[in-house]
């Protein structure tokens, strides 16, 4: 049964070749450092970005997590986008964990964050508030990529409070293919990147984090201390490597994907689709409360899967072809008819 799941680009599965190269990867024993395929992904990712060193983490969640860690201490803060990954869908492990306490303003219309209100929230040296010493950025945020020329000026504004730039990168790639740019265009504005590989690169877990090697040396013993520390992950590594050397540059196909998708809903009077300029791989489209359940259903018989909401993600990946997209098209035509 061939299911069309647009629900995430997480929920890709691995090709034939990647499957090859897991089965084929030379490991070691990665807690001590000696895992071959782990350390040529590191060394990869982080000569790609533009950094000294790099760390291969579990997940996108646990990447940001020792970042987080590896940037500030007990009693500090950062600031972040209140619909950001790393303050709403990352379980609080910061704070719940680490001590450090959250700031998070609302995005502006185009996924950035108004720097002037970003220095509105930095804490004096007070005894009485948490020290800031973080602003992390999301790139892409729900889809929509950062303009080069803000990160410039955040990275300005970063440097002239004294605080260090995070980003949440865990769809940078599509951020850089977006723009027709090299990923290290976006990076190096950045004093960490978190790379996330299982989404629409295809890996089936994994993420890279980017730093200093001082910073990585840091990140390292936090990984650790949150039960990161795997052994023969060279497998895993593996298939990382692959979606870095072989599926980059076709993540246009799904930004091209997405937009054909969101030019066939956008006539249907029952919807409200939402695809701007700066998007790549989203669609959101808004249905009324009555519409819900019942196209929800219409899809699944048709073995389209979505997450049902009034406000519906919809998200192509490199499992989902040009000719799914238009019978996702006509699926809701027919149901709207």
């Amino acid at each position: 049964m061939h299911l069309i799941d647009l629900r995430s680009d997480t929920v890709t599965r691995p090709t034939t070749a990647m499957r090859e190269a897991m089965m084929m990867a030379e490991v070691g024993d990665d807690v001590y450092g000696d895992d071959p395929t782990v350390n040529t992904l590191q060394e990869f990712t982080a000569n790609l970005l533009g950094f000294e060193a790099a760390l291969f983490t579990c997940s996108g969640t646990q990447a940001n997590f020792v970042a987080l860690m590896a940037h500030c201490q007990r009693g500090d803060e950062y600031i972040v986008g209140q619909q950001a990954h790393t303050y709403r869908y990352e379980g609080g492990g910061a704070a719940v964990l680490g001590s450090i306490q959250p700031q998070p303003i609302e995005f502006t219309e185009d996924g950035t964050l108004d720097l002037d209100l970003v220095a509105s929230k930095i804490k004096p040296d007070d005894i009485h508030f948490a020290r800031t010493r973080l602003l992390c950025l999301e790139n892409t945020q729900n889809g929509r990529f950062l303009p080069l020329e803000y990160l410039r000026q955040a990275r300005d504004f970063s440097r002239s409070h004294s605080l260090k730039l995070h980003l949440d990168g865990a769809r940078v790639f599509n951020a850089a293919v977006a723009q027709d740019i090299h990923v290290s265009e976006i990076a190096h504005h950045f004093d960490s990147v978190s790379v996330c590989l299982s989404k629409g690169l295809g890996a089936p877990i994994g993420s890279v984090l980017c730093g200093s090697t001082d910073f990585i040396t840091r990140a390292r013993r936090w990984r650790k201390v949150a039960g990161g520390g795997m052994r023969q992950a060279g497998i895993l590594a593996a298939a990382g490597l692959f979606s870095l050397n072989h599926n980059v540059q076709r993540l246009a196909e799904d930004h091209a994907n997405a937009h054909l998708l969101a030019r066939g809903l956008q006539d249907l009077p029952q919807l409200t689709v939402r695809y701007e300029d700066n998007q790549t791989n989203m669609v959101f489209v808004t249905v009324a409360d009555e519409d819900v359940t019942g196209l929800t259903e219409r899809l699944r018989t048709e073995n389209i899967i979505v997450s049902p909401g009034t406000q519906m993600r919809l998200v192509t990946h490199l499992d989902i072809t040009t000719e799914d997209v238009e019978s996702v098209i006509d699926v809701f035509h027919d149901h709207f008819r």
